[in-house]
C-alpha cells in the first residue's frame, strides 16, 4: 500500500477509463486497509481507488509499477479477490496513504462482484502497455493559473462528455440518413414519371411498336411497380376514390391471386400492393373499403372474412368445396395433418391453411386433436362412415 499516492481521480487528456467497479475494499498485503468500500477504476495508465462516501479520499497507482496479479477464488464468507505484486516504491514517490508497508502486493476485494471481467480488462492493458506508448499530459491548470494548459477528460464529466459527443455523431448520423431518403424519394418520384411516360408511349404507337418492344416496356413498368397510382389527389375522396381503387387492385391482384392458388391474406394483399405502389401508400382502411366494393362492381375478386375474423381476397372462381375436397383429399391421404404440414404440401401460407382446415371441420368432414402437441386433423370417420 505504501505504492499508492494521493490522487483527485481526474483523467488525463491521453488517459482513458477502461472499466469501474463498486464494492471493492483494500487489503495491505494480508491486512485490511485503514480504507472503507469504494470504487476501483482502471484506465489504461493508472489503477484508481475512491472511498464511496468520501470522493475527496482518492488515492492511485501507475501501471508500470504492477510485477503481475493473481485470483484469489472466493470462499465461505469470504469475497473474491485479485492479488497485485508491485515492484519496489521509488524514491521519488509522491505522498500517499501508508508511508511504509511490510508487505509488497495488496489486494481487491470485490464485495459486489465483477472481479472476473475486472481481471480480464487488467490483463489486456498490462499486456498492450498502452501508457508507454501515450504518455499523460500535464495536468490542467486551475482558474487561477495560466489559461494556455491542455484540457483533459476529468472522471465522470469526462465520461459525460464523451457520451454527449456519440450524441450529436448520431444526430448527425440521422440527419445526414434523412437527407439520403429525401434524394431517393425525389428519385422514386422521377421513376414514376418515367413508367408515365412509357405507359404513354405504348398508348401512342400501340400500332407501330412492335410486339419485342411492348414486351420490354412491359417489363420495365413491371419492375417499376403500378404506373398510375390511384390517389386522392388524382380521384378525390370517398365513394368515388374507393371505387377507382378497387378496379386497379381488381387488375393488379389478379395474376398473384392465381398463382397463389386463388387466396391471399389480406395482409399479404396489403404489402404487395404498397411494393408496387411505391411513394404513393395505401392505408390498411382504404385497401378494406376499396376490397368490399368486388362484389358489388362485379370484379372476378371478393373479400372474405372467415369464422376465426381472417380476413382474405380471393378469386369468385375460387369455390368452397374445391377447399374442402382439397383439404379432405390431403388429410386422408397422409391420414393426419397440422396446419403447418398442410401449408407445406399446397404452399400456401400457414394462417390460410388452418383455415381451410378448420373450414372442412366445420362442414364435418374433419375432426381435430388439440393437445400439448399442437392441434392436428384426422378424417371423420363417422361421417364417412356413415
Amino acid at each position: 500500500m505504501d505504492r499508492f499516492t494521493w490522487s483527485n481521480g481526474l483523467l488525463e487528456m491521453n488517459e482513458t477509463l477502461v472499466i469501474q467497479q463498486r464494492g471493492v475494499k483494500l487489503y495491505d498485503g494480508e491486512d485490511k486497509a485503514k480504507l472503507d468500500v469504494g470504487i476501483v477504476l482502471l484506465s489504461t495508465h493508472q489503477l484508481i481507488w475512491r472511498d464511496l462516501k468520501n470522493h475527496e479520499c482518492c488515492i492511485a497507482i501507475p501501471l508500470s509499477q504492477i510485477i503481475y496479479f493473481e485470483e484469489q477464488a472466493a470462499g465461505i464468507g469470504k469475497s473474491a479477490k485479485i492479488v497485485v505484486h508491485l515492484h519496489a516504491s521509488p524514491a521519488n514517490k509522491e505522498p500517499g496513504p501508508y508511508q511504509q508497508s511490510k508487505f509488497s502486493y495488496f489486494k481487491l476485494s470485490f464485495k459486489e462482484h465483477g472481479q472476473i471481467e475486472f481481471f480480464r480488462r487488467l490483463t489486456e492493458e498490462l499486456s498492450q502497455k498502452r501508457w508507454e506508448s501515450t504518455p499523460m499530459s500535464q495536468p490542467i491548470p486551475t482558474a487561477t493559473n495560466s489559461q494556455t494548459g491542455r484540457t483533459r477528460a476529468v472522471g465522470i464529466v469526462g465520461i459525460e462528455r464523451k457520451i454527449e459527443e456519440r450524441r450529436k455523431e448520431t444526430e448527425k448520423n440521422i440527419s445526414e440518413a434523412f437527407e439520403d431518403l429525401s434524394k431517393l424519394m425525389v428519385k422514386a418520384k422521377e421513376m414514376v414519371e418515367l413508367s408515365r411516360s412509357i405507359a404513354n408511349k405504348i398508348k401512342d404507337k400501340q400500332g407501330d411498336i412492335t410486339e419485342d418492344e411492348t414486351i420490354r416496356f412491359k417489363s420495365y413498368l413491371l419492375s417499376m411497380g403500378i404506373a398510375n397510382p390511384v390517389t386522392r389527389e388524382t380521384h378525390g375522396s370517398g365513394t368515388h376514390y374507393h371505387l377507382q381503387l378497387a378496379k386497379q387492385l381488381g387488375d393488379i391482384l389478379l395474376a398473384p391471386l392465381e398463382e397463389r392458388g386463388g387466396m391471399m391474406a389480406l395482409t399479404e394483399v396489403y404489402c404487395l400492393v404498397n411494393r408496387a405502389r411505391g411513394m404513393e401508400l395505401l392505408s390498411p382502411e382504404d385497401l378494406v373499403n376499396a376490397c368490399k366494393l368486388f362484389e358489388s362492381l362485379k370484379l372476378p375478386l371478393r373479400l372474405r372474412v372467415f369464422d376465426s375474423g381472417v380476413m382474405v381476397v380471393q378469386l369468385q372462381s375460387h369455390s368452397e368445396e374445391e377447399m374442402i375436397s382439397s383439404a379432405l383429399d390431403n388429410v386422408t391421404d397422409k391420414g393426419s395433418l397440422t396446419a403447418e404440414e398442410f401449408a407445406k404440401l399446397l404452399g400456401l401460407s400457414v394462417l390460410l391453411s388452418k383455415e381451410r382446415l378448420l373450414l372442412a371441420e366445420k362442414m364435418g368432414h374433419l375432426c381435430r386433436d388439440d393437445s400439448v402437441e399442437g392441434l392436428r386433423f384426422y378424417p371423420n370417420l363417422f361421417n364417412s362412415q356413415a
